[in-house]
């Protein structure tokens, strides 16, 4: 998962973003730019956090797709995988050009998230090409409903970042495209990649809540002690709101959640 990682967001995913995307909706630090709220050290630190877990999982991302590639069925698969693969490098590009700009040493700054990522991805490896789809497309959404809901409370600088290299590569229209079509070749098919996908739904909350655990600047902000971030009942919330999501994307690859 990107700190959880990749950038799809389906046509129906949560409006966890309508927040983030409103300038009208900003207040606090969300209507400052990073000059003035990173003034505050913890601030600052809890976003040079989020900016090195997205960085690491946009590489993790790169790489994972580059892999994916080798089990596509055909050579046009393989070619759509591969440009998915170069946008998510262009991301961690920009990730990384943001945390040295900014004073930060890119490596320092992704270390502390590489081996629960890792971790994460040796859990969740797929066994084939559909279970790399779902992984993919429902895995790694879920991390981006995480970030977006988390790029409302930053500072304007940042939550355009943030946003930007939450943007869709593709791979959402892609992955429902083939499943549904697989689905529809043999439907046994699809009790399987829901089982895999209630999998990885697992997999990817406990280790989100493993990450911000593990970092005080990021739990403190997630619950309201650095800036504007969400009290305890919204982190309740916001986990509700996530978890709505996904069940509208297994609709959409027509999986049971």
């Amino acid at each position: 998962m990107r700190f959880m990682t990749t950038s799809d967001k389906p046509e129906n995913a949560s409006e966890t973003s309508g927040a983030a995307a409103d300038p009208a909706a900003h207040t606090g630090v969300a209507a400052q730019g990073w000059a003035q709220a990173a003034a505050d050290p913890q601030y600052r630190a809890a976003v040079v956090d989020l900016l090195g877990a997205l960085a690491y999982g946009e590489l993790a991302a790169f790489e994972r797709l580059a892999e994916d590639a080798k089990l596509a069925p055909t050579l046009a698969d393989k070619a759509e995988l591969a440009k998915m693969a170069s946008a998510e490098f262009h991301h961690f590009e920009r990730l990384r050009d943001r945390l040295t700009e900014i004073g930060e040493e890119p490596t320092r700054a992704m270390e502390p998230f590489v081996a629960a990522l890792d971790g994460f991805h040796k859990q969740t490896a797929p066994s084939d090409w559909l279970e790399g789809l779902v992984k993919a497309y429902v895995g790694d959404s879920i991390a981006s409903d995480f970030y977006r809901e988390v790029a409302a409370r930053l500072d304007s600088d940042s939550r355009e970042l943030v946003l930007a290299v939450l943007d869709d590569t593709g791979h959402a229209g892609f992955a429902v495209e083939k499943v549904r079509a697989a689905i529809d070749a043999d439907p046994r098919v699809g009790g399987r990649l829901a089982l895999w996908a209630r999998r990885l739904m697992g997999e990817a909350l406990s280790q989100s809540q493993r990450v911000v655990a593990d970092r005080d600047a990021l739990s403190t902000m997630l619950v309201g002690g650095v800036a504007d971030g969400f009290d305890l009942a919204e982190v309740g919330r916001m986990f509700s709101r996530i978890t709505e999501a996904h069940t509208k994307r297994m609709a959409a690859l027509g999986l049971a959640a």
